[in-house]
């Protein structure tokens, strides 16, 4: 199980803020530059800001962190529709794991 603390819940609140406004900005891009229909892409780039953003509010809770990784396969796996996302989701991905990593390694060198 998973031990919140209020570093780990800042470092990837942030993860996930400026991951929203990158899948928000997914849309238009995948509408304009690569055909997606309009509809599927404003589902899929607004869908997963909207998650991004829920899963912020769920920071406290330890589940929260299982759906914030499933928020960075989703923003991964939506490079089949814009290929830089590919590129993209894996940083998020990356500081999404190092954030959680990081966090517990500095709180736990502080609370000795």
């Amino acid at each position: 199980m998973i031990t919140v603390t209020p570093g780990m819940r800042r470092l990837c609140a942030s993860v996930l803020g400026m991951e929203a406004i990158v899948v928000g900005l997914f849309t238009p891009v995948a509408i304009n530059v690569q055909g997606v229909a309009p509809a599927v892409a404003a589902t899929v780039g607004l869908g997963l800001a909207v998650l991004c953003v829920v899963v912020i509010g769920l920071l406290k809770r330890p589940f929260a962190y299982v759906l914030g990784s499933v928020v960075q396969v989703l923003a991964i796996a939506s490079g089949l529709m814009v290929p830089t996302m590919f590129l993209l989701g894996t940083i998020f991905a990356a500081l999404w794991i190092t954030a959680i990593f990081v966090a517990r390694r500095v709180e736990g060198v502080t609370s000795r």
